[in-house]
């Protein structure tokens, strides 16, 4: 292209002293710069295809190792997941038999409280039956008790 503007300001120069200078010269010259230009669109429209497939390229790489890089975390999420499930489970499962061990207690707490007071409440009728009994005993041998 610099060639052509160094020739097309010599014609330019050599018309401005030669009257009989041909003008179809410059007009073929024109034609020139014409065909230089159309040449440099193609190779910048052949640049600019190029550059636009390798973004392209490089967009479906980068939406590939993104995708990836989401299956990944997805995974770790369900691993992660599926831990926190299991551990969940256990801490439950360990509180129901706790649950269980503690109502079991109490059961037994209860039993052994009925037991308990089922023997009180029988020494107590036993202690009443025999204190009857050695009133009654003292009420019919007209004894009279020394206190």
């Amino acid at each position: 292209m610099d060639d052509l503007f160094t020739q097309f300001t010599f014609l330019s120069d050599l018309s401005l002293r030669d009257k009989s200078f041909d003008p179809a010269t410059i007009e073929d010259l024109m034609r020139l710069f014409e065909i230089e230009a159309y040449k440099s669109w193609a190779a910048a429209e052949l640049d600019f295809r190029a550059e636009a497939e390798a973004a392209e390229a490089e967009a479906d790489r980068a939406e590939a190792y993104l995708d990836s890089v989401m299956e990944d975390a997805m995974e770790e999420f369900r691993r992660f997941e599926e831990e926190m499930d299991r551990m969940a489970k256990e801490e439950m499962e360990g509180l129901v038999e706790t649950a269980e061990k503690a109502r079991r207690m109490g059961n037994l707490m209860e039993k052994a409280a009925t037991v308990a007071s089922k023997k009180y409440i029988e020494a107590a009728v036993n202690s009443a039956t025999a204190s009857m009994k050695s009133a009654w005993k003292g009420l019919s041998s007209h004894k009279v008790h020394p206190s």
